[in-house]
C-alpha cells in the first residue's frame, strides 16, 4: 500500500498519495516483531520493517507538506529529527517545513546543526537533496504553500477506520477509470456504501465538478429520484416550484446543472427504486459526457454500459487460526478495531481467538453484523456473544442511532432485503434456507432472481450459497408458517436419492465425477442425515449412511459425518432395510475403532455379527464383505477364508475382486505369505478390469509390501507407483502418505540413502496437523530408522521425538502404529546402550501389536525383542525369536536391515548349526504358541 502512495507522490499527485499513505501507516501496531525481538532471526527483519515504516512516514510528511498546513508538521518533525539526527531526507523535510511555516531563521540554524554533525561524526558533506533545500531557502524560494484548492462535493469525513477492502478499492477505482457506470452489488450490510464513499473520496481531486453522494434510501416515490440528485448537488428548488415540476422538468434541470462538468455521482441504495435509478442513470449519462455514476444496490440497474462489481463479505480465517494468523484477516481486524472503541484494551489472544473467529465465521464476514457484534463486546465476553448467536436477531441490535433504520439491527437489514422480493421469490428463498451448504441449479431451479438480489452468492462451479444470517432468517419464516418440517423432509429425500443414485457408480471406473459430486454436497448430505434422525426416519437415515460406505472409506476419515449421528441412526426404531443397517453398523464400529485407537469390543463384534446374519441373502455389495471383515476382528482366519469362498462369484465384479483382496489380507495375517501373494495378484487383475481406483490402490500397496519383503524392490516400486497414481486420481489435492513413505524406504534399501532421506524430509515438511499428523509421524519414524541404521543417533532421536509428538496429536491413528513407534524407540535405546529402556519400550509395544491382531506388525515388533535378547547375550533365545518373527510373517523379511544384521550376528555367535536349530525351534511354533511366547517376556 505504501508503495502505491509513493508512486502517486512521485507522479506529483500528493492528494491521491496522502490517504493511501495514511491508511498504510494506520496498519502499524507498535514496533515490528516486538514479541520476538530477542530471537536471533528477528534483528535484520525488524530493522528492514522499521526502515520501511520510516520511509513511509517521510513520504506522508512530504505529501502533507505539498497539500498545505505546514505548521501542523513542525512538532512531528522536531521529534523525528531528534530521533534520527543523521537522516538527511528528514532534515530536508524539516528545513522546508519550517520555512513554509514562516520560520526561516530556525530552518537555517537547523541546517547548520545537521551539516556540522555530518562532518564531525561521519566526515561527509550534506547530500544533494539537503543542499538543494538549503539553497532554495537562501534564495527565498521556500515559503508558505499556496492555499489549497477548494474541493467540491458533499462527502462526509469518516468517523471510523476503513478495514479490509484495499483490494476491492483498487479494483473499483480501476473500473471507474474505464467505465462511466459502475454498480456495487451485494447483500445488506456488506459495506457497499462505505466502499463507494471511500472510492469517491479518492477520485475527488481529479474531478473538477466534484463527487456527490445521493442517498436514495429515504425516497419512497420513484418519481422523486431526479429531485434527490438535484438536492444533493445543492440545486434545491423552492417548494412552490417543486409542486409544479414534472419528472421531465426536474430531469432537464439536473442535466443543466451537470452540464459538461467532470464529476462523479454516487447513487446510494438503489434497490427499492431500481427502475427509476436505472432510467435516471441512462438519461444523464447519455446527455452529460463528463459524468460518471457509481451506484450501490442489492441488484444490478440492468442497463447497457453498466459494469458490475460484487462486494463480497470480508475474508474469514480458518476455524483453527492462531491469534497472529486471525488478525491478518479483514473480518477479524474489523471486529477488533470496533471492539477496541467500546472496550479499551480489547485484543485477540490465545484465550479468545477461537470465539472471535467463530463470531466472524457465523456472521459470514458481513461488516454490519460484525460491527453490531463488536458493540455487544462492551458488556459481553466473546464466548457469550458466540452463545448468543443462536438467536442472532435478538442479540445483534443497538446499532448507531443516526444510521438508517434498516441498519440499526441485523433483523432490519434482512427484513429490508426480504421486502424487495416477489412472493414467489420469498417462497423459494425460504425453502433454500433448509440447505446447510451451497446448492446447484439441479437441486433448486430459478435461482437467478435471488442471485440478482444478493440473497444468494455465486461460489463457483455452478454452485450458489446463502449466507448463514439470511438462512437463519428464512428458517424462522418457514417455522412461523409451519412449513419447516415439510421443506426439510423434501431436502432429506432429495439427498437420500442422490446418494442412492451415486452408490453403484462409485464401484466402477466412472466413480470420479460421482465422488466429486458427493464431496461437494457433503454438508447437505450431513444436514439430511441429521434431519432424518431428528424426525425418527430410520429408513432415510440408514439409506444415506449405507450409501456413503465407500466414500467414507476413500475420504480416509468419517467425512465430517460424526460417529454420533451414525449411532443415532442405528438407535432409531421403525422399519429399515437390514442390509443398510448392517453396513452403517460396520461404518460405526470402524469409525469408533480408529477414533478411540483401539479394537472393537466383544459386544460391538457380536452386534455386527448379528447384523450381518440379518442381512444375509440381500445381495448388497458391501454386506458380502462384512463377514470376512468380522474374521479380522475375531482373529478367526479359517472362518474368514471360508466366508470369502462362500461369497466368491458375487454378481457385482467390484465386490468379487475386493473379496479376493480381503482373502489376501487374511492369509497374510495367518502367515501364509505365498497364498497372500497369489490372492493379491489375482485381486489386482480383477480390480483392474473393474476400474474402481480405491480398492485397486489398496491391494497394490499390500502386494508391494509383500514383494518388498521378498527383496523384489523393482516390482514393489512399480506396484507402489501405480497405487500412488490411482490415489492421486481419487484426490489430486492429497498426497498418498503410505505409498510415498514406502517408496522412499525402498529407495534407501536399494542404496540411495541420501535421496530417500531428502524425499522423506520433503514429505514430512508438507504435512500439517490433524489428519496429516499420522502420515507425518510415519514418515518421521522411517526417517529416524534410516538415520539410526546409518549411525546418526542424534538425528534419529530428533526424528523419533517429533514422530511421538505428531502421533499424540493425530486422530484416527491405528493402535499398531504406536507399537511400531515403540519398537523403533527400543532399537534407538539399544544403539545408545540403554538395554533397560529398550526392554521397557518392547514390553508396551508387543501388547499393542497383539491387541491389534496384526501379525505382520507383531513380526516387526518381535525383531525388537530379538535385538534386546542379543544385546543381553541371550543368543539362542534371540535366534528363536527371529524364527518366530519369520513364521508370523510367512517368510524372512529381506528388506529389514535390522533383521538381517541380527541374523548375521547370531550366526557368528552360535555357528550355523546352533543358529539353525534355535531358529527352527521358534519357527516351528504354532501361531497361538508363538503369540504366547512373544506376549510374555520373550527375551528372558
Amino acid at each position: 500500500m505504501a508503495g502505491a502512495g509513493r508512486v502517486a507522490l512521485r507522479d506529483g499527485d500528493a492528494q491521491r498519495a496522502l490517504p493511501i499513505l495514511r491508511d498504510a501507516l494506520a496498519l502499524w501496531r507498535g514496533p515490528a516483531l516486538a514479541e520476538v525481538a530477542d530471537a536471533p532471526y528477528a534483528g535484520a527483519a525488524s530493522a528492514r520493517l522499521a526502515e520501511l515504516r520510516l520511509t513511509a512516514q517521510e513520504d506522508r510528511i512530504e505529501a502533507e507538506l505539498r497539500t498545505g498546513r505546514p505548521e501542523l508538521l513542525v512538532a512531528e518533525l522536531d521529534e523525528l529529527t531528534a530521533a534520527h539526527p543523521l537522516r538527511e531526507r528528514l532534515a530536508a523535510l524539516h528545513l522546508r517545513t519550517l520555512a513554509a511555516a514562516g520560520r526561516p531563521a530556525e530552518a537555517l540554524a537547523g541546517y547548520e546543526r545537521v551539516r556540522a554533525r555530518l562532518a564531525d561524526e561521519l566526515g561527509v558533506d550534506p547530500s544533494p537533496e539537503l543542499r538543494a533545500a538549503h539553497l532554495a531557502l537562501l534564495r527565498g524560494e521556500v515559503g508558505p504553500p499556496p492555499e489549497p484548492a477548494v474541493r467540491r462535493g458533499n462527502l462526509r469525513a469518516a468517523l471510523t477506520t476503513f478495514v479490509g477492502r484495499d483490494e476491492d478499492l483498487r479494483r473499483l477505482t480501476g473500473l471507474l477509470a474505464g467505465n462511466r457506470l459502475v454498480t456495487l452489488i451485494g447483500p445488506g450490510g456488506a459495506g457497499k456504501t462505505r466502499l463507494a464513499s471511500v472510492a469517491a473520496g479518492r477520485l475527488a481531486d481529479g474531478l473538477p465538478g466534484g463527487t456527490w453522494l445521493v442517498e436514495l434510501a429515504p425516497i419512497t416515490d420513484p418519481a422523486d429520484v431526479p429531485r434527490a440528485v438535484l438536492d444533493a448537488l445543492g440545486r434545491r428548488e423552492r417548494a412552490r416550484e417543486n409542486a409544479r415540476s414534472t419528472y421531465r422538468d426536474t430531469l432537464g434541470r439536473l442535466v443543466d446543472a451537470i452540464g459538461t462538468n467532470e464529476m462523479l455521482i454516487v447513487l446510494d441504495n438503489c434497490e427499492h427504486v431500481v427502475d427509476a435509478a436505472a432510467r435516471l442513470a441512462e438519461e444523464v449519462l447519455g446527455r452529460c459526457p463528463g459524468l460518471r455514476v457509481l451506484a450501490t444496490s442489492r441488484e444490478p440497474l440492468g442497463i447497457v454500459g453498466e459494469a458490475l462489481e460484487p462486494v463480497p463479505p470480508l475474508r474469514l480465517p480458518p476455524p483453527d487460526a492462531t491469534p497472529g494468523d486471525a488478525v491478518a484477516y479483514p473480518s477479524v481486524q474489523l471486529l477488533r478495531d470496533r471492539a477496541v472503541a467500546v472496550r479499551a484494551g480489547f485484543a485477540v489472544t490465545g484465550d479468545n481467538v477461537a470465539d472471535v473467529v467463530e463470531i466472524c465465521r457465523r456472521l459470514d464476514g458481513l461488516p454490519l453484523a460484525i460491527e453490531l457484534a463488536a458493540a455487544r463486546l462492551r458488556t459481553l465476553s466473546p464466548r457469550q456473544v458466540v452463545a448468543g448467536l443462536d438467536d442472532r436477531f435478538r442479540l445483534l441490535t443497538g446499532g448507531s442511532r443516526t444510521a438508517l433504520p434498516r441498519h440499526r439491527t441485523l433483523r432490519a437489514v434482512v427484513d429490508w432485503s426480504w421486502g424487495l422480493l416477489t412472493d414467489d421469490e420469498r417462497r423459494l428463498a425460504e425453502r433454500l434456507a433448509v440447505f446447510p451448504a451451497s446448492v446447484t441449479a439441479t437441486a433448486v431451479a430459478l435461482l437467478d432472481a435471488l442471485v440478482d438480489k444478493s440473497l444468494l452468492q455465486v461460489v463457483g462451479d455452478g454452485r450458489f450459497r446463502m449466507l448463514e444470517t439470511i438462512r437463519e432468517y428464512g428458517l424462522e419464516r418457514l417455522a412461523a408458517a409451519g412449513a419447516a418440517a415439510q421443506a426439510r423432509a423434501a431436502h432429506a429425500a432429495y439427498f437420500r436419492d442422490l446418494v442412492a443414485t451415486a452408490e453403484p457408480h462409485l464401484r466402477t471406473a466412472g466413480q470420479l465425477p460421482w465422488l466429486r459430486l458427493l464431496s461437494a454436497e457433503r454438508e447437505n448430505i450431513i444436514g439430511a442425515l441429521h434431519f432424518a434422525c431428528d424426525a425418527g426416519d430410520a429408513d432415510t437415515a440408514l439409506r444415506i449412511g449405507a450409501g456413503l460406505a465407500l466414500p467414507l472409506t476413500i475420504w480416509g476419515d468419517d467425512g465430517g459425518i460424526g460417529g454420533d449421528v451414525l449411532a443415532r441412526a442405528l438407535a432409531l426404531p421403525g422399519p429399515a432395510p437390514a442390509a443398510e443397517r448392517a453396513v452403517v453398523l460396520a461404518i460405526r464400529v470402524v469409525t469408533e475403532m480408529f477414533h478411540a485407537a483401539r479394537e472393537p469390543t466383544d459386544e460391538q463384534v457380536a452386534e455386527l455379527a448379528a447384523g450381518v446374519r440379518a442381512a444375509e441373502g440381500t445381495g448388497h455389495p458391501i454386506v458380502a464383505l462384512l463377514e470376512p471383515a468380522l474374521s479380522i476382528f475375531t482373529d478367526d482366519t479359517a472362518a474368514g477364508i471360508a466366508a470369502v469362498d462362500r461369497a466368491r462369484g458375487h454378481p457385482d465384479p467390484w465386490t468379487d475382486g475386493t473379496l479376493l483382496a480381503m482373502r489376501s489380507q487374511i492369509r497374510e495375517n495367518d502367515g501364509d505369505a505365498e497364498g497372500m501373494l497369489r490372492d493379491s495378484t489375482r485381486a489386482i487383475e480383477e480390480l483392474r478390469a473393474v476400474g474402481e481406483r480405491w480398492s485397486l490402490s489398496m491391494v497394490l500397496s499390500q502386494h508391494a509390501d509383500a514383494l518388498t519383503k521378498r527383496g523384489d524392490f523393482a516390482a514393489a516400486t512399480e506396484a507402489l507407483e501405480e497405487s500412488t497414481r490411482l490415489a492421486r486420481e481419487l484426490d489430486p489435492a492429497a498426497e498418498p502418505g503410505f505409498q510415498l513413505i514406502w517408496l522412499a524406504a525402498i529407495r534407501a534399501r536399494s542404496g540411495d540413502v541420501a535421496g530417500a532421506k531428502a524425499e522423506l524430509r520433503r514429505f514430512v515438511a508438507s504435512r500439517t496437523a490433524d489428519r496429516d499428523g499420522r502420515d507425518a509421524a510415519f514418515g518421521l519414524m522411517m526417517l529416524g530408522a534410516i538415520a539410526r541404521q546409518e549411525g546418526s543417533l542424534d538425528e534419529a532421536h530428533e526424528c523419533l521425538t517429533e514422530a511421538k509428538r505428531r502421533q499424540e496429536d493425530a486422530p484416527l491413528l491405528a493402535p499398531q502404529f504406536r507399537g511400531l513407534l515403540l519398537t523403533e524407540a527400543a532399537h534407538l535405546a539399544l544403539a545408545g546402550g540403554d538395554v533397560a529402556g529398550a526392554r521397557a519400550c518392547m514390553s508396551e509395544a508387543i501388547v499393542r501389536g497383539i491387541a491389534a491382531r496384526d501379525m505382520p506388525v507383531v513380526a516387526i515388533i518381535t525383531v525388537g525383542w530379538v535385538a534386546v535378547a542379543e544385546a543381553e547375550g541371550r543368543y539362542e533365545r534371540a535366534a528363536e525369536l527371529l524364527g518366530v518373527s519369520d513364521s508370523l510373517r510367512g517368510w524372512p523379511d529381506r528388506s529389514d536391515p535390522d533383521a538381517q544384521r541380527l541374523a548375521e550376528r547370531l550366526r557368528a555367535e552360535l555357528g550355523d548349526d546352533g543358529y539353525a536349530a534355535a531358529y527352527a525351534r521358534g519357527h516351528g511354533l504354532s501361531r497361538a504358541d508363538a503369540l504366547a511366547f512373544v506376549g510374555g517376556d520373550p527375551a528372558r
